[in-house]
């Protein structure tokens, strides 16, 4: 009864973790192809504005935990799909009503408003069908858009700037904006051939849909403050560095923190969290036991060997991959794989916390590594004036997040035990 969850898991999480190496790989081709012809100045301010708008709409992605918990308890997929779209429908126009002229009028970046639009609507749609797939559970869908969309993206660049003759940067935002809609529409027609569209309408807030929306409210926060932590980073590189550092981290340092957060994080929440979550519910705890064993260990060998390899070859790695105007990334990645492991262990223990339906916790949790990134940076200011305080920052708030969410964790265990015991003498 209860090893079909643990097989589940872990098979869903290694499929995703192949469907997103194959993202990986052909997204960093992409990019490293691109930083060897197009201007650093001009790929850092395309990220930076991609940064911005996935900012605002990227919150809405917090709500798939909620969506998962509250849909597996409840199995009300039409109110809590409904509620979802109204959602992102505000926080669309919030983000085509003040984010947007923010970019174009406070910052100054010289990009084409229709451009700005069209990557405002093409995520939002992204954001709204990634997050039905995630609630319906539907895995072989999610993993095949992973790597369908980076692929999509560099054909419509090729078909953009060769055939079209666009500029670089124009090919680089109406690529990411086709390749959203292609997305979106693909993730939609696989999910109508398994399950109906639900009807838009009026939403019934019974206690379990406020208690839904209490938990979105919260989850979304919590996924703002972890966009936010990457992306103080980037604002502490743009107030006390040079462009060229602030090339340094978002041409090579973000992305690959990226592509290991797609490749070994993401997947916990979107494979892990809906498991751990019906194992709640139906209280198979030995389940998890095996779960957290696993991914424990598993997490322990992938950090080890990111840690080992950027010991011996971060300067010939960077080297090989990236023009040698990016030689000074190399520390900064290094310093980057000593606390990845933290972050692994830590999307464990904020799936756990999640799947018992403590939306707060998990909240403040994400709060005290957003307060710790910003102390430790200030912190190490007064010692060294080296780029790399940014990268230790960063891995100090992962830290204090691990310790933190280690805690609650250890209590939920206790919890269970008690319960058990209690069970077993009556």
């Amino acid at each position: 009864m209860t090893e079909p969850s643990f097989n589940r898991a872990k098979d869903a999480f290694i499929k995703a973790i192949w469907a997103t190496l194959a993202s990986v790989s052909l997204g960093l081709a992409f990019k490293i192809w691109l930083a060897q012809w197009v201007a650093k100045s001009d790929l850092a301010l395309y990220h930076t504005v991609v940064d911005i708008i996935s900012m605002s709409l990227i919150l809405l992605s917090g709500f798939r935990a909620s969506m998962v918990v509250s849909f597996s308890q409840t199995k009300n997929d039409a109110d809590i799909t409904n509620i979802f779209r109204y959602s992102l429908i505000t926080m669309v126009l919030f983000t085509w009503g003040l984010v947007l002229p923010y970019i174009k009028h406070q910052l100054n970046i010289d990009v084409e408003y229709i451009q700005l639009v069209g990557v405002i609507l093409g995520m939002g749609f992204k954001v709204y069908f990634t997050n039905q797939i995630g609630m319906y559970r539907l895995y072989d869908i999610a993993n095949k858009t992973t790597w369908i969309e980076p692929l999509v993206q560099v054909l419509l660049f090729l078909v953009c700037y060769y055939l079209l003759a666009q500029t670089a940067m124009a090919s680089l935002f109406y690529s990411l904006i086709l390749s959203n809609f292609a997305v979106a529409s693909f993730m939609f027609i696989q999910r109508r051939k398994q399950i109906a569209t639900t009807p838009l309408g009026p939403v019934q807030l019974d206690p379990d849909m406020r208690n839904f929306v209490k938990k979105s409210v919260m989850s979304s926060l919590e996924m703002g403050a972890s966009i936010l932590m990457v992306y103080i980073t980037v604002l502490l590189t743009i107030g006390y560095f040079t462009i060229d550092e602030l090339g340094d981290f978002q041409v090579v340092v973000r992305p690959i923190l990226a592509y290991f957060t797609m490749l070994f994080v993401f997947p916990v929440y979107r494979y892990i969290l809906p498991e751990l979550a019906q194992c709640i519910r139906n209280q198979e705890h030995q389940q998890i036991a095996l779960i957290r064993r696993w991914f424990f260990r598993f997490s322990f060998a992938v950090s080890g060997a990111f840690i080992i390899s950027l010991v011996l070859f971060s300067d010939e790695l960077v080297a090989i991959v990236f023009p040698e105007t990016y030689a000074n990334a190399a520390p900064i990645l290094l310093h980057f794989a000593l606390f990845f492991g933290f972050m692994m262990l830590n999307a464990y223990q904020i799936a756990y916390i999640k799947s018992h339906g403590h939306f707060l916790q998990s909240l403040m949790i994400r709060i005290l590594g957003v307060g710790t990134l910003l102390a430790m940076f200030y912190i190490l200011r007064l010692f060294t004036d080296n780029v790399v305080a940014v990268i230790l920052a960063l891995g100090f708030g992962y830290v204090s997040m691990f310790i933190a969410s280690s805690i609650i964790e250890r209590r939920l265990i206790k919890q269970h035990r008690e319960n058990a015991t209690l069970n077993n003498q009556h």
